[in-house]
Parts: structure tokens; C-alpha cells; sequence
């Protein structure tokens, strides 16, 4: 009888030690998304050491994992940001390009984590709508924005302008709220977006004055004149020498383009540079004048005898200065939101992405902007640290995109996504389970005839290959082999030893075309809808 009862004691200890140190159940992750605008791959020394260094956005490639072909479904700023608020492709979300207006009958993730429970916010630029769904509190930007005492849209207090860098006071309002308006007892969704590196650059003081004196490596295919491409390549309006602003962008002042009789590349050129530096203080101008003029002095010396080699070599050094000057202190405001959450404890169930709304050229190809397939512009930097759950240092080359993020995140907050939305939740990736993840990302370019000329165009990319169909008033094709030709220097398309490759990425385009719901049906009304538009004067040209 003493041995049964002493069986049943032990047997109770047992259960209740059982039940008593039964392990919580794991909270709800607090997520910080992380955007800059234009902010290319190559301009990240975790990607690429060559041209800068962004040592506190390394720190999150350092925690976790690097993706290496992460891309976008639609190389320009509002339809990007569309597709990852949306979870969908542009030609369903209605965004295509920059002109056509954001369907708010769509749902977007912030708006379903804020229903579960998230406290949510975003700082910083959003491009479209005043007004974003699915946040308790916003200060963005209208429109683009500006680098110096930029105008804000808020929830609370209406419009307003505040004084000082761009960066510093997104990031200011960012730890802001992290400090004091944050709801410790809920788990929060926070939207950090920057309009650097957006054109035109301005850096801060503290960076220009530095960056004006460096000089950067220039890339093999500066010269590049699209030898055995299509007309796309040729017609494109995105050269640095012939295109390029030389006052907004390279900022040679007005009164000296009309002292060395340069002539304004577009219509805004010198309205724009008016304009920018014109929202300065006097003390900040003085700053900027102070330096910039001394590069206008150098360069006034210099013109009359350069080539035209030589022209282009000067515009690459003066947009990489002041492009990679705008990105340091993005770069210094990373770290200042990483060592709040650490110093804070919120680090260790804090999801931290960095991102960009697409990728940009950084003169390859001669070129700057995006809109392009191609790698520089479809690629876009993706970093992203999950303590616990993604490994440290760990690399990934599948091909991800930004339309993955919203079922991402709605999975890891325990929701449910909407039967609607077309990407798929890296997760299983971030534990090292994806390898059945997709082998194959679709692109669909629509902003054409506009700035820039970039024709129409969608394709396929895998890891290996890239096959594209551009159209409107053309109907050209162009195969890349991106093991082989990793500046994509060399059309494959009628290559006879290409020829089975070509055939199988035709079926799995037009299977993409079906299963994402894109179709030559939607492609010719949204070219209608564009149509009227330039009719009406509507589309900036």
C-alpha cells in the first residue's frame, strides 16, 4: 500500500512540475520594415564593398540573412509600394505606374494587423494617397517630398514643415515613437521610410562636405553602346551624359550652365535645382554654396577643353557623390533604430527588414534610374533579421520578391492572408525550410510613353535565365543568360544553342501570365486607359 501511494505521489509532483513549467507561448513579433527609395544593391557593402560602405545596415545582413536575387514585380516607386501594401501584382491592385490612381478598395496588410491587434504606425515617404489605411498614427511626405525642411502629412496635426535633414527627422519621428507613443502591452507593425536615395541628391552637410572630395570606381559597361540588343536598350532616355540634369542633378547652378552656354537637358532642369535648394535656410545655404560653389569654380576651368569621354566620366563622379552621400545617413539612422531596440529589449522578438522600392543603375550601362528588368533595376537589396528563427550570416539566391512581404508578415503575426494575394511567406525560407519556394518571378513594366522612354515590357526571370517581351510599338524579344553574362551585355534570344531554353521559359511565361491573372487582354486596356491620358495631357513627358 506504501508503494502505491508513494507511486501516486510522485506521479502528482510529475504532472503539476509538468504543468507548472509548461513553456509561454511565444509572443507575437513586433515587425520594423525598413524602406529607402532607389536605394540600389550595389550600394550596400554587405552586398558590395566596391563604392561604399553602410556598415549599420551590414549589421542586419550580419544577424541574418542576405537575399542576393530578391526582386521587384514593377521597377518604379508607387506601383512597388502597391504591390507590397497589396500583396498583389500591379495590373490587379490598378497601381501600374506613377500616374494611374491607387484603388483604396483594396485591403493592404497594415489594415489586417491593425484588426488583430498590431499598433501600427509609418514615418516617411509613401508616395500616394494622404490618407494610409491600417495606421494609428503617420507623418509622410507628400508626394516625392524634399531633402531640406520637407512639408509633412499628418494624422493629428494636419499639414506642417519642420526644419532640418530629411533622414534625421524621419528618423527622429521614428524613435519618437518608439519611446513615447508605443503600446508596450500590444505588439507593433512599423513602416521607417526613406525618400533618400531618391533623385535629385541632396546629402546633409555633414556628408556632402565629405563626399565632394571622393572619387569612385566606374563600372565596366559605362561605355556600353547596346550592340546586338533591341531598340529598348537604344531608345531608352536614361544616360548619364545626355539625360541627366545638369543643374538638378549635377548641380551646376543655372548661371553658370548660361556661362559656359550649356542648355538645360529637360524643361525642369533649372526649376528644379531653384527648387530644392531653394527650400534652404540661409544658413544652410551658406553651407551648400560654400562647397558646391567650389565644385562649380573646378568645373568651369575644366569645361571648355573636355571630351565627351571625359563629360561623362565628371557626371558618374558628381552622382555618386552626391547619390552615396545621401545613403550615409540613412545609413547612420539604421543604427540609431537598431541600438534603440537593443538597448531597449525589444531586439530579441523584433523582426527588422531593409529594403528598397527597387533597384537603380549606378551608371552601368551609362545609365541611372530603374524601370528596366534588367538586373540593376529588377534586383532590390533585402536584409532581414529574426533572432531565434533566422540564422545569423545565413545567404539566400531564390528568387523572392516584394510581393511576398504582406502574406510574410500577416503569417508570422499568426494571420490568416486573403485568398487574393499573390506572393507567398518567406518563413519557411527564414528557417531554412524553403526549397520549394517559387523557381520563377514574373515583371510587368507599363510607364511608357513617359519620362525616361523605358518601353513596355514584362518577362520571366529565373536564377539562370531571363526572358523578356518588349511591346506597345514593338514586338521584340531578349534572352539572357544571367550565370554566364552577368552584365547582360549579350542578347541570346536567337541563339541556336539557347533553343530549348527559350522554348521551355515561353511556356513558363505564358503559365505565369495565367496564374498571376495578367493577360494581352489587360495589357491592351490599361495601354487604352494610358492612351487617354496623353490625350488629355495628363502624362509627363
Amino acid at each position: 500500500m506504501k508503494k502505491i501511494l508513494l507511486s501516486l505521489l510522485l506521479i502528482s509532483v510529475v504532472s503539476v512540475g509538468f504543468f507548472a513549467f509548461k513553456p509561454k507561448k511565444q509572443k507575437r513579433p513586433n515587425i520594423v520594415f525598413i524602406m529607402s527609395d532607389d536605394h540600389a544593391y550595389q550600394a550596400i557593402s554587405a552586398y558590395d564593398k566596391r563604392l561604399t560602405q553602410t556598415p549599420n545596415i551590414d549589421r542586419i545582413a550580419n544577424d541574418g540573412m542576405l537575399f542576393s536575387n530578391a526582386c521587384v514585380t514593377n521597377s518604379i516607386c508607387a506601383p512597388s509600394r502597391a504591390v507590397i501594401l497589396t500583396g498583389k501584382h500591379s495590373h490587379l491592385n490598378g497601381k501600374i505606374d506613377n500616374y494611374f490612381p491607387f484603388d483604396t478598395t483594396n485591403i493592404t496588410f497594415p489594415q489586417i494587423l491593425q484588426q488583430n491587434g498590431y499598433q501600427t504606425a509609418m514615418f516617411g515617404k509613401l508616395h500616394f494617397g494622404n490618407n494610409p489605411k491600417g495606421f494609428d498614427e503617420f507623418q509622410i511626405l507628400p508626394d516625392q517630398g524634399d531633402y531640406y525642411n520637407p512639408d509633412f502629412i499628418t494624422k493629428k496635426e494636419g499639414k506642417k514643415k519642420m526644419t532640418g535633414y530629411v533622414t534625421d527627422l524621419i528618423t527622429n519621428l521614428t524613435l519618437n515613437w518608439l519611446k513615447n507613443e508605443r503600446d508596450e502591452k500590444k505588439p507593433f507593425f512599423l513602416a521607417y521610410l526613406h525618400k533618400a536615395p531618391h533623385r535629385e541628391w541632396l546629402p546633409a552637410e555633414r556628408h556632402f562636405k565629405e563626399f565632394l572630395k571622393k572619387k569612385f570606381p566606374e563600372p565596366s559597361t559605362l561605355f556600353d553602346n547596346y550592340e546586338g540588343r533591341g531598340r529598348a536598350s537604344k531608345e531608352q532616355e536614361m544616360n548619364l551624359l545626355t539625360h541627366m540634369n545638369w543643374a538638378g542633378d549635377s548641380k551646376i547652378t543655372p548661371e553658370n550652365m548660361d556661362k559656359l552656354g550649356i542648355k538645360e537637358s529637360h524643361a525642369y532642369d533649372k526649376r528644379n535645382y531653384n527648387a530644392t535648394v531653394g527650400r534652404m535656410n540661409p544658413l544652410q545655404r551658406k553651407a551648400w554654396d560654400d562647397a558646391y560653389g567650389k565644385m562649380n569654380e573646378e568645373f568651369i576651368k575644366k569645361f571648355p577643353t573636355m571630351t565627351e569621354k571625359e563629360k561623362m566620366q565628371w557626371r558618374y563622379q558628381r552622382y555618386m557623390q552626391d547619390y552615396l552621400g545621401s545613403i550615409a545617413s540613412v545609413d547612420e539612422g539604421v543604427g540609431e533604430v537598431l541600438d534603440f531596440l537593443k538597448k531597449n529589449n525589444l531586439e530579441e522578438n523584433t523582426i527588422v527588414v531593409y529594403t528598397s522600392d527597387q533597384g537603380f543603375y549606378l551608371g552601368e550601362h551609362g545609365w541611372f534610374d530603374k524601370r528596366f528588368i534588367f538586373d540593376e533595376s529588377f534586383k532590390t537589396p533585402l536584409l532581414v533579421k529574426w533572432p531565434g528563427v533566422i540564422k545569423a550570416g545565413s545567404k539566400n539566391t531564390q528568387m523572392v520578391q516584394n510581393l511576398d512581404f504582406a502574406q510574410t508578415f500577416l503569417e508570422a503575426a499568426g494571420i490568416k492572408s486573403p485568398s487574393d494575394m499573390q506572393g507567398e511567406s518567406l518563413i519557411p525560407i527564414f528557417k531554412g525550410q524553403g526549397k520549394n519556394f517559387r523557381d520563377a518571378a514574373y515583371y510587368h513594366y507599363y510607364e511608357y510613353p513617359s519620362v525616361h522612354m523605358v518601353k513596355r515590357h514584362y518577362g520571366i526571370v529565373t536564377e539562370k535565365y531571363k526572358l523578356v517581351h518588349f511591346y506597345y510599338d514593338i514586338d521584340e524579344w531578349e534572352l539572357y543568360d544571367r550565370v554566364n553574362d552577368k552584365s547582360e551585355m549579350k542578347n541570346v534570344y536567337n541563339d541556336p544553342k539557347y533553343a530549348k531554353v527559350k522554348a521551355e521559359l515561353h511556356k513558363k511565361l505564358a503559365a505565369l501570365r495565367v496564374k498571376y491573372k495578367d493577360s494581352e487582354t489587360l495589357d491592351k486596356m490599361y495601354i487604352a486607359k494610358y492612351d487617354e491620358l496623353i490625350k488629355k495631357g495628363k502624362i509627363f513627358r
